[in-house]
């Protein structure tokens, strides 16, 4: 299937190097017009290929980021109702009769669109990220399950709006809960593990091209060094990406060569006091063992 390469080159040109697995499902879930549901561990690049996926395809981004307690309401539409309160006091004036005037307060002028209904209102296809779909409720899950298999919202007082066209579906878990098997059944699947050596480097020339390539490849291998330590935040591409861009900024031509500013700059990846403690001075020695 040649369109799955074609997909793979485009991310790697927009700097996102993809897995055959994860270019292949992104083909799929688009030529079966699915939505697609990224599993793995925070930092690595999920969100990031909903973001490259609208910039390939030329196309809005709109996310939905799920929180606990999110409902329908606050993901659909609601009314703007300062707006609508100033047209009741304008009609006051006039001789229309209240039905009139509801009719017309209850039209899509004063309507605003949260991120479903906006998705579905689009003339080109916009990509659709629902992210950490996993922090909401089943509740919410339930019903953005219906949505999902419709392409279709109901307004009361406007009635049924189908899709003008169908968004590229993208929802993220981190796997803080387990979803539903009527969720996964209704997606395409694919898990978004961190990237071995191989892949991280040729990531972080893709960001660094300029880079020297003795400390990219440090840099990648200490990082790869660092995700096996009892961590509470292992870092994920995104630090790596920072850390690189920093030691370069500082001038690192090798990691040892100036031990007090590289431990310093060990912020870029370490995101918890503990984390920061526990990696001291001679944990970052011994690190630094393994990357020569």
């Amino acid at each position: 299937m040649q369109d799955y390469q074609d997909l793979q080159q485009q991310l790697a040109n927009a700097g996102y190097i993809a897995e055959d697995s994860l270019a292949m499902a992104l083909a799929l879930a688009r030529t079966m017009k699915r939505p697609l549901l990224l599993e793995g561990e925070a930092g690595v690049g999920k969100t990031e290929i909903a973001k490259v996926l609208a910039a390939i395809l030329d196309t809005r981004l709109i996310r939905l980021q799920c929180y606990e307690g999110l409902d329908a309401g606050t993901t659909l539409y609601e009314w703007n109702y300062q707006r609508q309160l100033l047209a009741i006091k304008a009609h006051e004036k006039d001789d229309a009769s209240a039905e009139q005037i509801e009719k017309q307060i209850f039209s899509e002028a004063y309507l605003l669109r949260r991120p479903l209904l906006e998705a579905i209102s689009q003339d080109t296809p916009p990509v659709l990220l629902i992210d950490e779909i996993d922090r909401a409720d089943e509740e919410f899950e339930a019903f953005l399950l219906e949505i999902l298999s419709d392409f279709q919202i109901t307004i009361p007082e406007l009635g049924t709006i189908a899709a003008t066209s169908v968004p590229h579906v993208v929802l993220t878990s981190n796997g803080t809960r387990t979803l539903s098997d009527a969720l996964r059944r209704r997606c395409l699947y694919n898990y978004v593990d961190y990237p071995d050596e191989a892949k991280e480097l040729a990531i972080l020339r893709a960001h660094q091209p300029d880079g020297d390539a003795d400390l990219l490849g440090h840099v990648v291998r200490f990082v790869q060094a660092l995700r096996k330590e009892d961590l509470e935040k292992t870092p994920g591409i995104a630090e790596t990406l920072d850390w690189a861009a920093a030691l370069i900024g500082m001038d690192f031509k090798r990691l040892d060569s100036d031990p007090q500013a590289l431990q310093a700059s060990l912020i870029c990846l370490l995101k918890t006091e503990r984390d920061q403690k526990a990696v001291a001075p001679e944990v970052t020695r011994r690190l630094l063992g393994k990357v020569a």
